[in-house]
């Protein structure tokens, strides 16, 4: 039987599913379509929250950044694991829903239309709600300050970018229909409000 010793063999485990995730949602970019517009204003909150988060570590330090506000036993980070692999997998099931109209920014694709199926139909954001979920999971098995502040940020950024996307698509694809599926599916969390 393998002995993993020491609680960074877990982790380890969950920051290489993490470069595997980026690197393969990156290769995927070249089979979408091309946009036909995009939104001007996406990138605002995202360089706002950055910024936010450099210049918090700036003044925290890095040794208050290192800090454990709790210890996860390594029995539970490899179960965290696997939480990280649901959330990735759900992520994956719905850009896979989409297929070529997929983008990683805002935008409008030619023939674009409201998706509904599959993980849309669940929740109108499922990517985010994928990936929202593994970065919890991260963020519980990691225990660091620096953890909590990346998740925060990344979470307030993907809220931020899909209330934005929203008022693109609607805008775009019409309110009348976009406000239907706003009141048939929830946001972000699967049976959640509306």
């Amino acid at each position: 039987m393998l002995h993993i010793p020491g609680s960074l063999h877990a982790m380890g485990a969950i920051y290489a599913v993490w470069l595997l995730w980026v690197l393969s949602w990156w290769a995927a970019a070249f089979f979408a379509d091309r946009a036909v517009k995009r939104s001007r204003w996406q990138i605002v909150p995202m360089i706002v929250l950055v910024a936010a988060l450099v210049v918090l570590s700036h003044y925290l330090g890095a040794a208050t950044l290192r800090m454990t506000l709790w210890h996860t036993p390594q029995a539970l980070r490899w179960g965290l694991l696997a939480l990280v692999l649901a959330g990735m997998a759900f992520a994956w099931w719905a850009r896979l829903t989409l297929g070529r109209l997929w983008s990683g920014t805002i935008t409008l694709k030619p023939d674009h239309h409201i998706v509904d199926t599959g993980p849309y139909g669940l929740v109108r954001h499922p990517i985010y709600t994928g990936l929202l979920f593994s970065i919890l999971a991260t963020v519980a098995a990691q225990g660091s300050v620096e953890s909590a502040m990346i998740g925060a940020v990344v979470v307030i950024a993907l809220f931020a970018k899909a209330r934005a996307e929203e008022r693109f698509l609607s805008g775009e694809l019409g309110p009348e229909a976009y406000d239907a599926y706003r009141q048939r599916v929830p946001m972000l969390i699967p049976f959640g409000p509306k």
